[in-house]
């Protein structure tokens, strides 16, 4: 999801989904466990942007690069699922030793994982895709900016149709920039305040594994075909109350449950189990 053009801290702010969501998560999580300590929206979103995952990208290319796809109904894609299981669990434990950075960025990069991971365009096959445009050659092979811009090809034909299917109209990279785009233009008028998960969503994680919790709202998110439609028509005024209406607001939920979960588990509000009243 589109959180900036990551050349500052701040530079998604007014145009950033990931921001956007962030900054109505930690809202919520004030309404669902108002005593908590935890990490302010300020402190939150300064691992966004520049700081973000997003960056490592242009600072470091394919050098512990976070990949946030998924297929939600492949059992055996688990590389997200373990990322995010991962940033959670440091996030419980920050939040024990009420050590405010590291919780602050452990919320931050946690938040970008779950939203990566429930963005439609984030559920195509995008590694395959791009291997095959960089004639077989793994991502991990993307070194420098020059190799994750210009697509290789045995003959300089095949160089210009390789770059064209990835940087032309249609193409792998401008149609997923377009849709994320779409969709962070879409939520600026939004204000999430009917997004507050509800005692059942709560409850539902917390009787499950993250994973397993995890993997269920990206099937959900994938039933809605919502990147396969936006490939194949653009966006329609259909295809953006769906964003408006269920797939950002999930998005903002989905973060408020899971930040929540890990007060509740770190044992760091006089909330209890205040959720159980909404």
């Amino acid at each position: 999801m589109y959180s900036g053009s990551t050349l500052t801290a701040v530079s998604g702010r007014l145009l950033g989904a990931h921001q956007k969501i962030d900054k109505a998560a930690r809202r919520h999580l004030d309404r669902l466990a108002p005593a908590c300590r935890f990490p302010s929206s300020s402190a939150i979103l300064h691992f966004e942007g520049d700081n973000g995952p997003d960056a490592i990208k242009r600072k470091s290319p394919a050098r512990d690069e976070p990949w946030h796809y998924i297929q939600p109904f492949d059992a055996k894609d688990v590389q997200l699922l373990g990322l995010i299981a991962s940033h959670y669990k440091k996030l419980v434990g920050a939040l024990v030793a009420d050590d405010q950075v590291r919780a602050a960025f452990e919320a931050s990069w946690l938040a970008h994982a779950l939203v990566d991971g429930l963005t439609p365009a984030h559920h195509y096959p995008y590694e395959e895709k791009l291997v095959e445009l960089r004639s077989g050659k793994g991502i991990e092979t993307r070194t420098t900016i020059r190799e994750k811009l210009l697509m290789p090809g045995e003959t300089t034909t095949k160089q210009l149709h390789n770059n064209w299917k990835m940087w032309g109209p249609k193409g792998l990279f401008t149609t997923h920039a377009a849709f994320e785009w779409g969709v962070a233009t879409l939520i600026v008028p939004l204000s999430f305040k009917s997004c507050l998960p509800s005692a059942s969503d709560i409850d539902a994680f917390q009787k499950q594994s993250i994973e397993t919790w995890y993997r269920h709202v990206a099937q959900d998110v994938a039933r809605m075909n919502i990147y396969d439609e936006f490939y194949r028509s653009g966006w329609t005024v259909r295809l953006a109350r769906q964003v408006r209406r269920k797939l950002a607001p999930m998005l903002v939920s989905t973060v408020a449950t899971v930040w929540y979960a890990a007060v509740a588990e770190a044992g760091v509000s006089r909330a209890g189990n205040n959720h159980a009243s909404h």
